[in-house]
């Protein structure tokens, strides 16, 4: 089995869901007393979350090429950038050392190829809603037509994220408003909606959606052990 290098923090709710997917998943497959080989250095999101507000991207990927380097040094085999958004800056992260990083956006977009559709929403942060680095993968590589949500819907999601889930708080009047958004998305012509951001999947189920949801965190976490079990 290859060891895991986990980049984590991003928020840690989310960075735990990784962890405990990961080793129900090789539990299951492998049975008896078998978990996930992982190495993770779990940061602290503070630090990035401002330089993302600041705009300061080349010292978040600065911060974040360090943690993969510990990774290497650890004895990781390969990397998971366990969030969306800060794939960002996924060229640093894999200029930094020899190991190959499972990039959540590739493992997405195979996930829709092969159920056939063509146009699917985006929710995340603002980040990966308005910016073309997540989007790019899934329209150039994969052929998809990528729908986000209107500015309202935007603030909404990207403020449900910050200020509620990364922090540990799971209200239901904010799955009532994602839920309207994702109709939103569905009437312009979603097949499918991915949760671009870990914790989305924390607020929104399956019921919350008349179309597919691409759960990103679990979809991430189980190539993670397709890789580590090859």
């Amino acid at each position: 089995m290859k060891t895991i290098g986990l980049i984590g923090g991003m928020s840690w709710e989310s960075t735990a869901t990784y962890y405990e997917l990961m080793n129900q998943d090789v539990s299951a497959r492998l049975g008896g007393l078998h978990s996930a080989k992982i190495a993770m250095v779990s940061v602290d999101f503070a630090e990035i979350e401002r330089a993302q507000v600041e705009g300061r991207w080349h010292d978040a990927g600065a911060a974040l090429a360090d943690v993969a380097r510990s990774l290497e040094r650890a004895g990781a085999d390969f990397l998971v950038l366990a969030t969306n958004t800060m794939h960002k800056v996924a060229d640093a992260i894999d200029a930094a050392t020899g190991l190959s990083l499972l990039h959540i956006g590739e493992v997405t977009g195979a996930a829709i190829a092969e159920q056939g559709l063509s146009t699917v929403g985006l929710l995340g942060t603002r980040f990966t809603m308005e910016q073309d680095f997540y989007r790019a993968v899934l329209e150039q590589r994969y052929g998809l037509k990528v729908l986000v949500p209107d500015a309202t819907g935007v603030d909404a999601i990207n403020a449900v994220i910050y200020d509620e889930l990364c922090q540990g708080r799971i209200e239901e009047a904010s799955r009532a408003s994602a839920a309207d958004v994702i109709s939103g998305l569905v009437e312009r012509g979603a097949e499918g909606v991915i949760l671009g951001c870990t914790e989305l999947p924390l607020l929104i189920r399956q019921d919350d959606s008349q179309v597919p949801l691409f759960d990103t965190t679990r979809l991430h976490a189980r190539a993670a052990v397709d890789k580590a079990l090859e």
